[in-house]
């Protein structure tokens, strides 16, 4: 498809706001610009990471003791935080393991609120009466190792009771996922119904499958890979150049340090670079073309459309994350491979017994359609992979709930046992 160039002045072009409607009033500036709505400025915090002493919502927490680590180090006292729903039942058979993304965290399902600054990220998923039925089903979501939301991470006290920080050790897909082997034997829980995730938390369901075979009766891999590649590592490596040459980010230890004064700025700058991998080219392009922002003149020091937008979401990122957790998930996707000491990655695929569904998004450019290929051809027991089509690219696997809870639905009746 060909366009023509709009050559009429910038001034007369039409514009949209940061959410991508065409213009209609100015952007919310307690989102855009750093102000509340009156107008005065606030200042973004050095992390927004839960800390001892946050309300702690909805979450529950298991102390699981020290954990070897995949690369030579150990962390001395490991606790996981987590979410549940339904009731688990009488034999233990009923339990759904939900690993989140990259940014996700336990809060699956439910209202933002005390504890909790955004609402459940998969709610059209899962709940009563939903494709994963809550009235049914017995579902644990863990914020996983290294994260910022009660979970053992960076932002979490070490034993001298000061934030790990700088001092936090690498940890894989591997060493998070025996976090959470811990976590199901803490819950009596010796084999799950069905371990499903999407992106980062696909790494973890193929790693829960290839590590301990026997425990998984049925797994989803959703928009996600068997093995890091070069592109992916290609665009995570500006996001970890980015926070780390933020003045605010002094190595790693910022906690201390006054709201406004952290490395905001550059967190924020990496979500906006992920972020343009999470949505497809043609849906930038429909949405925003070359229109100006709303109020604002590129040929003057204003921003296009797109521009804004994903400021919008770097700014909202660094209002609810944390820098030092960013990079030590980031770390872990880089190391993800499944075939690590397995003989490679179609030898580890090879010794996964679940029944497999396995997802991708037709626009998907981080995770593209081939790598689920592969998962697909490797498990013994996968069928074809099912295409989701959508113009939104990877987030495609949180907004086409029509097409994935169907697909999803279908899979829980007719394979999971």
């Amino acid at each position: 498809m060909t366009t023509t160039p709009d050559t009429r002045p910038l001034a007369a072009l039409p514009t949209v706001d940061a959410s991508g409607g065409r213009a209609s009033g100015a952007v919310d500036s307690s989102t855009m610009s750093g102000r509340t709505s009156s107008g005065t400025p606030f200042a973004v915090p050095a992390t927004a990471a839960w800390r001892e002493g946050d309300d702690v919502g909805h979450r529950q927490f298991a102390d699981l003791g020290p954990l070897e680590l995949e690369g030579g180090s150990r962390l001395p006292a490991v606790r996981l935080a987590y979410e549940t729903w339904g009731e688990l039942n009488e034999d233990a058979s009923n339990a759904i393991l939900v690993l989140h993304a990259l940014t996700g965290d336990s809060h699956v399902l439910g209202a933002a609120g005390p504890g909790h600054r955004t609402a459940g990220w998969w709610d059209s998923l899962v709940g009563p009466g939903r494709p994963i039925d809550t009235d049914v089903y017995f579902v644990v979501a863990p914020n996983v190792l290294g994260g910022c939301q009660g979970s053992t991470g960076p932002a979490s006290a070490a034993p001298d009771g000061k934030p790990w920080g700088s001092r936090f050790p690498h940890v894989t897909v591997r060493d998070q996922v025996a976090a959470e082997i811990a976590l199901a034997d803490r819950l009596g829980i010796e084999t799950w119904s069905l371990v499903i995730g999407a992106s980062m938390g696909g790494h973890r369901v193929l790693e829960w499958a290839a590590t301990v075979p026997q425990r998984v009766r049925a797994l989803a891999a959703i928009a996600t890979a068997a093995a890091t590649s070069a592109d992916q590592i290609a665009w995570a490596h500006p996001q970890i150049a980015a926070i780390r040459s933020d003045a605010g980010f002094h190595g790693g230890d910022y906690y201390g340090l006054p709201d406004g004064e952290g490395p905001h700025r550059g967190l924020a700058i990496a979500r906006q670079i992920a972020h343009a991998t999470y949505r497809s080219a043609h849906e930038l392009t429909e949405r925003f073309g070359r229109l100006p922002q709303h109020g604002e003149n590129p040929m003057d020091g204003g921003r296009f459309a797109v521009q804004s937008y994903l400021d919008h979401h770097g700014e909202k990122l660094a209002r609810r994350f944390d820098a030092n957790t960013y990079l030590a998930l980031t770390a872990s996707m880089l190391t993800h491979d499944l075939g690590r000491d397995r003989g490679g990655v179609e030898a580890a695929l090879a010794t996964i017994t679940a029944d497999a569904l396995v997802v991708a998004v037709d626009s998907d450019r981080l995770f593209p359609v081939e790598q689920s290929e592969r998962i697909a051809s490797g498990i013994p027991g996968a069928g074809l992979v099912h295409v989701i089509a959508s113009e939104h690219g990877h987030d495609g696997f949180l907004i086409e709930h029509d097409q994935l809870g169907p697909v999803v639905a279908d899979f829980l009746t007719s394979r999971v046992r």
